[in-house]
């Protein structure tokens, strides 16, 4: 592991715009219990969740460089209580604004995976959604293949857009050596998205989830959301009554909705890298997406707190076993003793996440859609 002093090159501390260092936090608040970059960096290898602010927001096209949204997700986070004193959280402050768009991703890229090196969960308050780029390019460097999610009302892989966010899935997807084992898309609205451009993903063995049907059955987003490392949520997926700086759609999940998904976040022992995007100051009402952000990472803490108690899958005892046959294929599926989750194997004996849905399919004698999808993809 490199020297992480060498990280001041690339980071300033919170305390450089807001008054985060003057504000007196009651006892309980996250302002008084989260360890912040101010003069010297916390003991990052004590922690479990560790932030990074970047406002980097020239992806978007032309128009201002820089927004101070992780300041202002800040302000409200701080003030909300800590419930789960077992997560222990770091500020590792705000990326410095590089040169270049380019640089900037750099200099994030090279941020998340040092600290990642620490085998803690980054979450990343952004700036432009482009910046998930600088998420997938740390698992690249490592040559760690990965499966990754986007909440985003958009589908953001048209090659005719004019600003990288418009396009940045077109590098993640493509570009070789690519890294990404599978691709899950939660929340696109149909309107937006062109029918052609749904099978180029499906094609790819890719997985999209309209937004009115995960609203449906929010639940089966769980396994789906469990068996990734990479996780991105663009604020546009939040419809505006529920975020006011979402000027893209009146539609979209509820506040409730995206504290769900982030908490299956927090839920997963693999999702390592979290950012939330999209979120403009300027354009907000009375911080009310400031705040529904502050709510979102309250729940990915807990679901940090609350996955904690799952064990690990060779734990025999802590799990329900369930052998099922359909379609002349036989398999088993596993129950959580501790939070009721489920797993299913495949025929090389892995077990990905799954859901009960997926198990009544089974023993009903129906494939599980789930399962039909991880074998395509092999």
């Amino acid at each position: 592991m490199n020297d992480i002093q060498n990280l001041k090159d690339f980071l300033e501390p919170i305390g450089s715009h807001i008054n985060a260092t003057e504000i007196e936090y009651a006892d309980g608040q996250l302002g008084k219990l989260v360890e912040k970059y101010e003069d010297e960096f916390p003991d990052f290898f004590e922690k479990d969740i560790i932030i990074v602010g970047c406002g980097e927001i020239r992806g978007k096209g032309p128009g201002p460089k820089w927004s101070s949204a992780p300041d202002a997700i800040r302000d409200e986070l701080y003030k909300l209580y800590c419930w789960h004193t077992d997560i222990k959280i770091a500020d590792a402050g705000n990326i410095k604004p590089g040169a270049s768009l380019n640089d900037t991703h750099a200099a994030l890229k090279t941020v998340i995976r040092e600290l990642l090196e620490y085998g803690k969960t980054i979450v990343v308050l952004g700036g432009s959604c482009d910046l998930t780029l600088a998420q997938y390019q740390t698992y690249v460097d490592n040559k760690k293949i990965v499966e990754a999610v986007c909440v985003d009302a958009l589908i953001n892989l048209n090659i005719e857009a004019q600003s990288r966010s418009g396009n940045y899935l077109m590098e993640m997807l493509t570009t070789e050596p690519n890294y990404i084992r599978h691709y899950n898309h939660i929340g696109f609205q149909s309107y937006y998205v062109h029918p052609r451009m749904l099978e180029t993903m499906d094609k790819l063995r890719f997985d999209c989830f309209r937004v009115g049907s995960v609203k449906e059955n929010i639940e089966e987003m769980e396994p789906v959301i469990r068996n990734c490392s990479l996780f991105s949520f663009d604020i546009s997926a939040i419809a505006h009554a529920f975020a006011p700086s979402n000027s893209l759609s009146p539609n979209g999940f509820n506040g409730e909705e995206a504290c769900t998904l982030m908490r299956y976040a927090g839920l997963s022992p693999n999702v390592n890298t979290v950012g939330i995007y999209g979120y403009e100051p300027e354009k907000d009402h009375d911080q009310l997406t400031a705040k529904q952000i502050s709510h979102m990472l309250w729940y990915l803490i807990d679901g940090k707190s609350r996955g904690r108690r799952e064990a690990r899958l060779d734990e025999k005892d802590s799990f329900i076993e369930y052998h099922t046959a359909f379609a002349e294929v036989e398999t088993i599926f596993l129950k959580s003793r501790k939070t009721n989750r489920w797993w299913m194997q495949l025929p090389d004996k892995k077990y990905i996440a799954c859901s009960y849905k997926d198990y009544l399919l089974a023993s009903s004698n129906e494939i599980p859609e789930r399962w039909m999808r991880a074998q395509e993809r092999v």
